[in-house]
């Protein structure tokens, strides 16, 4: 695998950015075809470079020979703020053709998954659901669709300014609503929380709305396992979510 600290200019945010990037390397005589690719998010108080010192995420991306893609949203959210950087549209929008243009990354929805740990796990929901086109499958680890603590709620006048949220990118139940009319084309989604994670509760909102959908359009897998909200439960969670996604090494 190489792992690259990656430098550009982000037109959405106006500024220069990093973003890590893990890719598998071919063998001598060789040749990989375009790179699977998980873009995986980071959690609040954390950072790009947090998924790379905290995790045995290189070995397991090695395991499923998948190029990772963990860019910096500092405590967005990923949102576009109204007082901050418009972070959903670099993620969901520039990033991917940005990395694309860099790296031999597959360009085929069926090759691009999109993942996150905390509030990167509603950042993961807010834009794989926004853009269901873009992803065939999620990941959240130990979030939902809500991650109301005070941290969160003290910011979100940060965020959103008290603008008009129904329908924008911001209403994850309605881009559930939304997702879900795919049927068979929805993103596969996989949801896992430990059992004395703080947000354990908002997590079970959002299995209880998931399972509401008939037919199971998202191929809902929602699990709660023995742990609490940290890096220990996040590196076991991260290894069953690569497992659940790519059962066999390509």
């Amino acid at each position: 695998m190489a792992l690259m600290d990656i430098g550009f200019f982000s037109e959405s945010l106006g500024m220069a950015v990093h973003c890590m990037a893990l890719l598998p390397h071919a063998r001598e005589g060789e040749t990989l075809p375009k790179r699977q690719t998980l873009y995986l998010l980071h959690g609040y108080g954390d950072s790009y470079t947090s998924w790379i010192r905290k995790t045995n995420l290189e070995r397991y991306a090695a395991h499923h020979n998948l190029a990772v893609i963990m860019p910096d949203a500092q405590k967005s959210a990923y949102t576009d703020m109204t007082h901050g950087g418009k972070f959903f549209t670099y993620i969901a929008d520039e990033l991917p053709g940005k990395m694309r243009a860099f790296l031999p990354l597959s360009e085929r929805r069926e090759d691009t998954f999109i993942a996150g740990f905390s509030m990167g796990g509603y950042g993961a929901f807010k834009i794989g659901l926004a853009r269901p086109m873009q992803y065939s499958a999620i990941g959240c680890i130990s979030a939902g669709v809500s991650n109301d603590t005070p941290d969160t709620v003290a910011l979100r006048e940060l965020r959103t300014g008290g603008r008009p949220l129904k329908d924008t990118e911001e209403d994850v139940p309605a881009s559930i609503a939304r997702a879900a009319a795919l049927g068979k084309d929805a993103p596969r989604i996989y949801h896992t929380i430990g059992q004395e994670d703080f947000l354990l509760s908002g997590a079970r909102e959002t299995r209880d709305l998931l399972h509401s959908y008939p037919g199971d359009p998202f191929h809902y897998i929602y699990e709660e396992k023995p742990g609490k909200h940290g890096w220990e439960f996040c590196d076991g969670a991260l290894r069953d979510f690569l497992q659940w996604l790519s059962p066999a090494p390509r």
